[in-house]
């Protein structure tokens, strides 16, 4: 048989940023193949809605209410938890501004979000997948196009994003010949609450779309999906690599 399918049996999925978006659909695409799901978000009704939708269809999740950001905090949360096989790293956001008129609060802030608390994140993981190393571990780092190419207002989270796949090269290396294998999955522009809002401006939406050459944004679906393949081991000899689902943009 050569058609490897995603079973995600048995396996324990750490999910940041699990309350909306593209995080709430890895949450279900998780559960969906199998995996016991750990859902983390600051948002306690966003994890009561996503456990509700989870538990209809007879999947397991655990809900974890914190903020990403807050270290001692994080850390006293995942020290309940025993196993974690697979980290979708996916906390995040983005305040477009003007190069010449970012505030040092939100150049602060995206970069203690999107960059250092990943980092916190993925080294508490680590350390629990190393304890329990015959247990394959796989590390999703949740990049964007803006990680391989730049673009206008969006200075900040690009630097970010650079950092993340940054990361993902330097743990692949450091941690591939100890059972975790790590990438990123790089999306475009993805119909979640957040990009709705911006596309609120319809010539910036006119923008986007004329830059993807398949002429459409990509759904939260799309991402979960390709999250679910890298968590697998359908892609057990992926690592150190990056999945750009973007419509065909940075192939330009």
């Amino acid at each position: 048989m050569y058609l490897q399918k995603i079973n995600l049996k048995n396996k324990y999925a750490l999910v940041t940023g699990a309350g909306k978006g593209i995080g709430r659909a890895c949450c279900l695409a998780l559960s969906e193949g199998g995996a016991t799901v750990i859902a983390l978000s600051r948002t306690a009704s966003d994890l009561d809605k996503l456990e509700k939708e989870i538990k209809k269809k007879k999947g397991k999740i655990i809900k974890i209410q914190c903020d990403v950001m807050n270290y001692v905090d994080l850390q006293e949360k995942l020290k309940r938890i025993k196993i974690i096989d697979i980290l979708v790293n996916n906390a995040g956001t983005n305040i477009p501004e003007p190069f010449e008129k970012i505030k040092q609060q939100n150049m602060n802030y995206l970069v203690d979000l999107n960059l250092k608390a990943a980092f916190n994140v993925a080294q508490l993981v680590v350390k629990k997948m190393l304890k329990n190393k015959k247990r394959p571990g796989s590390i999703i780092n949740m990049s964007s196009q803006l990680g391989h190419v730049g673009m206008s207002g969006r200075n900040i989270y690009i630097m970010t994003k650079f950092g993340i796949e940054g990361l993902t090269k330097g743990m692949s290396i450091e941690f591939a010949k100890k059972n975790i294998r790590v990438n990123s999955v790089a999306p475009t522009f993805v119909e979640t609450p957040m990009i709705k809002r911006f596309f609120k401006n319809k010539k910036f939406k006119k923008m986007v779309i004329g830059k993807i050459p398949m002429g459409k944004i990509a759904t939260d679906s799309d991402i979960a999906t390709t999250v679910c393949f890298l968590a697998s081991s359908a892609s057990s000899m992926i690592t150190g690599s990056s999945i750009l689902i973007d419509g065909g943009w940075t192939a330009q």
